[in-house]
């Protein structure tokens, strides 16, 4: 298995990720989460793996230095272009996290890390990565495509062979991530390097609706009841992904 980048996906992905309900609720809850946690001053920004640049671009409007690092040149490309028509300025750069310690010759105060790790061969060999990248006293916002959220959504579906299985990965057109995360396991990945400061579900309801009520419902009142049961123990833990910030340790 081989780290997937989205090089022939960029369309699909953008129309699949935030052609609708979810990607607002995915943009919202990550928006949330950062303007509650983050200081009332500008920081210097790099984002990992950073797509179509959604969430950069929200950091420069609100006055953050940001620096995108994408591998697939067409989701870079249209990050550019996102960004030209906003009138905001970044640095953009063409490379998978592997080649970052390389390149970057000073940390960041806040790194993004968003829908990355579930696509990676090693999904932990990027946190000591991470956390390089990181200043002392720094931010890091994690978000992941949750394995307990795709063991629930097969279980409602009987989808009883694949658990058999254990088969969890999505075809290989397909937008499901390769390894979805365990987080038990992947917070005892990051145990001595971080601490884990604040967790939230992303779409902890929205998915498990029946079509027929997500098509009824308003966007508004969706991203509402997102916002205020994302981090409800009964259900943060059913989100579709998780978004959990931390700091150095």
């Amino acid at each position: 298995m081989s780290d997937r980048h989205f090089d022939q996906l960029a369309t699909r992905f953008a129309e699949k990720i935030y052609g609708g309900a979810k990607g607002a609720i995915r943009l919202a809850v990550l928006q949330a989460d950062l303007a509650e946690a983050l200081p009332q001053r500008p920081l210097r920004v790099l984002d990992i793996g950073a797509g179509l640049g959604h969430m950069s671009l929200w950091l420069a409007e609100r006055g953050h230095t940001v620096t995108l690092a994408e591998p697939a040149a067409p989701m870079l490309d249209g990050a550019r272009q996102r960004f030209a028509e906003a009138g905001q300025s970044a640095t953009f750069i063409h490379a998978p996290w592997q080649e970052l310690p390389g390149q970057l010759t000073e940390p960041y105060d806040l790194v993004l890390c968003h829908a990355v790790l579930e696509w990676l061969a090693e999904p932990h060999a990027i946190l000591p990565v991470l956390h390089q990248l990181t200043v002392p006293g720094g931010w890091l916002s994690l978000a992941f495509y949750n394995r307990d959220a795709l063991i629930y959504r097969n279980l409602l579906k009987g989808h009883f062979r694949k658990m058999r299985n254990n088969d969890m990965a999505g075809e290989k057109q397909s937008l499901t991530p390769q390894q979805p995360l365990d987080p038990r396991e992947l917070a005892a990945q990051l145990a001595g390097l971080w601490q884990v400061e604040s967790q939230s579900g992303v779409r902890v309801f929205h998915d498990y609706m029946p079509v027929e009520f997500q098509a009824r419902a308003q966007l508004q009142d969706l991203v509402e009841m997102e916002l205020a049961y994302r981090r409800h123990p009964g259900f943060a833990g059913l989100g579709r992904y998780l978004h959990w910030m931390c700091r150095p340790v």
